[in-house]
């Protein structure tokens, strides 16, 4: 039942009720809150609840569903198109839930939904262990999680969904549910892939693996001339490809690293982040065929912490600059797609730009797609266009149209599928590509647990009575 209480006095009493923060327009804090990893992204919340703990959370989901107020969830912020932050709503902040808990002999972390994914990792690595996620380490687990979850480790341990043993859900009721196999298994297989449509996950339980502190991992640049002779040789390598290895591809302008020479600053380049979890020695033997192709510009693969190989791409994903993406899954590298890549790669718009892809298959394609929510797992690749500029730039529609460009150019060789992790606005056409025969069934969850669609601001499942 929406209520008729005046704002103001509706804000003193729920601050009687609240622990945490709450920030409105004007008020200290309340700008800076606002903000997301995104520079593009420009919206006022009429409410920031920054929650100091579960109970909070319960609050601000009835504050706001009794209200009919639009509802966004923010754990790290890292959605491409700003749905951690909404326009005259309420925003649900859980950047302050940053628990943790491993227990290394059984092998579990259980971790609070504000925590980052270097922070996971910080604490999994002292004792060795790790799950799949989080390639950008400022990225937050929650919407890693719930949309699937890929990682350098995913090969040999699957997604991060398929490590996921439990959630702690707040429903768009309110409610409180420990949700696993045993306990609401529909709502369980859905939240492993179909993102935050049924609710928010204030914690996450995860089944762990032996992992470093030492890997064998890094980048192989090459010239972008090379670039189709690198491709050609992954094409043919990835379906014997070890589990082992995690394989990243990388193209962009060469930035001033001290590893490349200085001469291919600002220049074209192509390559290739290797990640092996295994023996070292192995790892080297393994890979060797990749890295001895053509004349490398720079090779940084060597035996390093596994939590700098989870941080090497946070350079291109700096916090405060503008960005927008598209992606594709591709069967494969057909000779198209290779001369796609060189061609977006010419033409790319902005210094910060880049062309960023998995290798897709081992453990990740052999899980049943009806187990999880994220739907086929076949072998191949994923590839996102991914412009990044100056916020404020004149020329910002030059930057997103390269993006729709690539997009567009590379659709024909697509399997015409997309993860959901990586829905931009693609908007509900996008949903059908990522979930495909699934979404009937996401559907019916949606109508039992979030009928009226509260939880509506990330790539929706909307409910059989429509959308708001």
């Amino acid at each position: 039942m929406t209520t008729t209480a005046r704002p103001r006095d509706a804000i003193r009493e729920l601050r009687g009720r609240f622990r945490g923060a709450l920030l409105r327009p004007g008020e200290e804090g309340y700008y800076e809150a606002r903000q997301v990893w995104n520079g593009a992204i420009d919206r006022r919340p009429a409410l920031i609840a920054r929650c100091a703990g579960t109970d909070d959370v319960v609050t601000a989901v009835r504050f706001a569903r009794d209200r009919d107020l639009p509802l966004s969830v923010r754990g790290g912020g890292h959605s491409v198109v700003g749905h951690a932050v909404c326009d005259d709503g309420v925003v649900i902040d859980l950047s302050q839930l940053k628990a943790v808990a491993v227990d290394p002999a059984a092998r579990v972390a259980r971790a609070a939904g504000g925590l980052l994914w270097s922070e996971l990792d910080l604490a999994t690595q002292r004792h060795g262990l790790a799950t799949t996620g989080g390639s950008v380490s400022s990225t937050g687990i929650g919407g890693v999680t719930l949309g699937g979850g890929f990682g350098h480790l995913m090969r040999r341990h699957g997604l991060t969904v398929d490590n996921l043993r439990a959630v702690d859900l707040v429903t768009a009721d309110g409610e409180r549910l420990r949700v696993d196999a045993a306990h609401e298994p529909e709502l369980f297989w859905a939240l492993r892939g179909g993102g935050g449509n049924f609710g928010i996950a204030t914690a996450f339980e995860y089944d762990l693996h032996p992992v470093g502190p030492i890997v064998l991992g890094g980048p192989v640049f090459w010239s972008l001339d090379q670039a189709p002779d690198v491709l050609r040789v992954l094409r043919e390598f990835a379906p014997g490809a070890p589990d082992e290895l995690g394989v990243m591809l990388v193209a962009n302008l060469a930035p001033p690293l001290p590893f490349l020479p200085p001469e291919r600053y600002g220049t074209p380049v192509f390559g290739l982040v290797l990640t092996w979890c295994g023996d070292i020695a192995a790892g080297l033997r393994a890979i060797a065929p990749l890295r001895s192709i053509g004349t490398p510009i720079g090779d940084l693969v060597r035996p390093t912490p596994y939590r700098a190989v989870q941080s090497l791409l946070d350079g291109s994903a700096a916090r405060g600059a503008a960005s927008h993406w598209r992606s594709h899954r591709l069967p494969d590298l057909s000779d198209g797609v290779i001369d796609t890549i060189v061609e977006r790669v010419s033409s790319i718009t902005s210094p910060l730009s880049l062309l960023n892809g998995w290798m897709i298959g081992g453990a990740v394609s052999r899980v049943d797609p009806s187990a999880t929510a994220i739907g086929e797992r076949e072998t191949g690749f994923e590839l996102r266009t991914i412009a990044v500029w100056q916020p404020g730039a004149p020329d910002a529609d030059r930057h997103t149209a390269w993006v729709r460009d690539g997009w567009e150019a590379l659709r024909a060789h697509s399997a015409g599928r997309q993860y959901a992790t990586f829905l931009a606005d693609e908007g509900a056409a996008g949903v059908r590509a990522a979930y495909g025969d699934q979404l009937a069934r996401l559907v019916a969850v949606k109508d039992r647990y979030d009928p009226t669609n509260v939880f509506r601001l990330n790539a929706n499942i909307a409910p059989s009575g429509g959308t708001r």
